[in-house]
């Protein structure tokens, strides 16, 4: 029997420390229920008591009922108290998480150089922690921060870290290679040499300053270690962290080793994309496995040989990813995507029809133009509606305009066509967007009383050709709620609030046919 390998996010987290990236609660819900759902072990939520986001996300997670273990991030007690009077330590605690992470110095140069104390001292908060932890009932997984490096340094000291840790009942002693200067070598010698001693199972948690995240990863997989720490994309502070989607494809599809569920294999791409755009965040391209270039094709001997023998220039068939091959010359198709996508909103589109075929051109088309429909389907879904002959948009629009004022106040006009009747209306608002969102309200609300229900949970916006400077494209996401419900909506345009109207007025079409539906 293959032995269990256990997958531990911390694109919550860790993920979150590179640079450009501010996760929204709500974002990290959404992230958690995508991570759950594609069959993750191990989700670090945050820490809380760093800060009030990480707090009011444990406390609204539970509701999600997720199938992964969530983790609450610690690290040992501040130096002068002990576990029971730390603020911070009894904040993890109320978080009432199964599963703590613990992080502690295993490095001599920082326990004597920065924190200032004795190593006898450093150990103590090792010791004092987990204990904490376990006594109130909690699993620990021991992070040995600087594990690597300690270990080069004075591994007398590094290694009594780790039995202390074992000792005190940790579960885990995951090695942290976190300057990420460690080379492949290295990592399998001196793991080689931790199993000798260590029987506690070990986990591993390496960053990509040398390049070798993912390759130190599996390394370590090769050398007994049961846990992988990572981020999906391999985002995280400077160079970034192990990027877990290409771990995961390596092991399940070189390996053989089951560490998802076979049939959520597929949704590896559209995963990596996901977490992408929440990030507000252009995709990698060159992505190993999951990037769209990583089945790409120019034109030549490569295009002529993988028409014929896909795997003579393949070293998978990209569909056991989710992704697909591409020949720049000639576009393969993707009809089974709109398909499957159509299904999920509700509409049944047979994959050799004419219909599902100019979805699909209309899609490319307007991809190309800047839209995005991968994290916006109520967007896509009225992308299909529109394409119908039978359908009626509930308004029309004849026209609007917005001024802005320096104070921050803006005041937005809209002329719309509901039925027969022509319905004009001027608002005010905080800006912009609001003050459109707030007069289109008011001007259909009367025929479509359903959209006084509807708030804006969240506002992103992409600039998708920075050469162009201030006349680049912009991308809008907009997320709404009925509060039964969220959907997405897209909006594309060099025009900031062309492409927010947009967004803004899908979202309520989108809203008003979802009732008509289900009426």
């Amino acid at each position: 029997m293959k032995r269990s390998i256990y997958i531990y996010d911390t694109t919550l987290r860790d993920g979150s420390q590179m640079e450009g990236i501010n996760f929204s609660v709500n974002d990290k819900l959404k992230i958690s229920k995508k991570l759950s759902d594609f069959g993750v072990n191990f989700i670090e939520g945050g820490w809380p008591g760093s800060n009030p986001k990480d707090e009011e996300y444990f406390k609204k997670v539970k509701k999600l009922k997720l199938k992964s273990e969530v983790v609450a991030f610690s690290s040992t007690h501040l130096i002068g108290k002990n576990p029971s009077n730390d603020k911070l330590i009894q904040k993890v605690l109320e978080a009432k998480t199964k599963w703590v992470c613990v992080f502690g110095k295993t490095w001599d140069l920082h326990t004597r150089k920065i924190l200032k104390i004795n190593n006898q001292k450093a150990l103590d908060l090792i010791q004092n922690t987990i204990q904490f932890f376990i006594k109130n009932k909690r699993k620990v997984i021991f992070d040995a921060e600087h594990f690597f490096d300690g270990f080069k340094s004075n591994p007398k000291f590094t290694m009594e870290c780790l039995r202390i840790a074992s000792k005190s009942g940790a579960d885990n002693l995951t090695l942290c290679d976190t300057n990420g200067g460690s080379l492949e070598n290295e990592i399998r010698e001196i793991i080689h040499k931790v199993k000798k001693e260590i029987k506690t199972p070990l986990g591993i948690h390496t960053h990509n300053d040398c390049g070798l995240a993912v390759a130190n990863s599996l390394t370590a997989i090769r050398e007994g270690v049961e846990l992988i720490q990572g981020t999906f994309n391999g985002i995280g502070e400077r160079s970034g962290n192990a990027n877990l989607g290409v771990i995961i494809a390596n092991l399940q599809l070189k390996k053989n080793q089951k560490i998802i569920p076979q049939k959520n294999l597929k949704k590896l791409t559209q995963l990596s994309n996901f977490i992408f755009e929440i990030a507000n965040l252009p995709p990698k391209k060159e992505q190993p496995f999951i990037g769209v270039n990583a089945f790409t094709h120019k034109g030549g001997i490569h295009a002529s040989a993988v028409r014929k023998i896909p795997r003579s220039y393949q070293h998978i068939d990209p569909k056991l990813v989710g992704n697909i091959s591409r020949i720049t010359i000639s576009e393969l198709s993707g009809k089974s995507n709109v398909v499957e996508v159509a299904k999920r909103l509700g509409f049944n589109l047979q994959i050799k029809s004419s219909q599902t075929c100019e979805i699909l051109q209309k899609v490319k088309i307007m991809e190309n133009e800047g839209f995005y429909f991968e994290t916006a389907e109520a967007s896509f879904a009225l992308l299909i509606l529109r394409l119908q002959k039978n359908y009626k948009a509930p308004f029309k629009v004849l026209d609007y305009f917005v001024m802005n004022f320096k104070n921050g106040e803006a005041k937005a006009n809209v002329k719309l066509k509901v039925g027969n009747e022509i319905r004009e209306y001027t608002a005010s608002g905080s800006g912009p967007v609001n003050a459109l969102d707030i007069a289109t309200r008011r001007a259909v609300e009367k025929f479509f009383p359903q959209i006084k229900n509807i708030e804006l949970k969240d506002y992103k916006v992409r600039i998708l050709d920075s050469d162009a400077a201030t006349a680049a494209k912009t991308r809008v996401l907009v997320e709404s709620s009925n509060g039964m419900e969220n959907w997405s909506t897209v909006g594309c345009s060099e025009n900031i609030i062309e492409a927010s109207w947009q967004a803004l007025t899908d979202s309520l079409e989108y809203a008003i046919w979802k009732t008509k539906r289900a009426g």
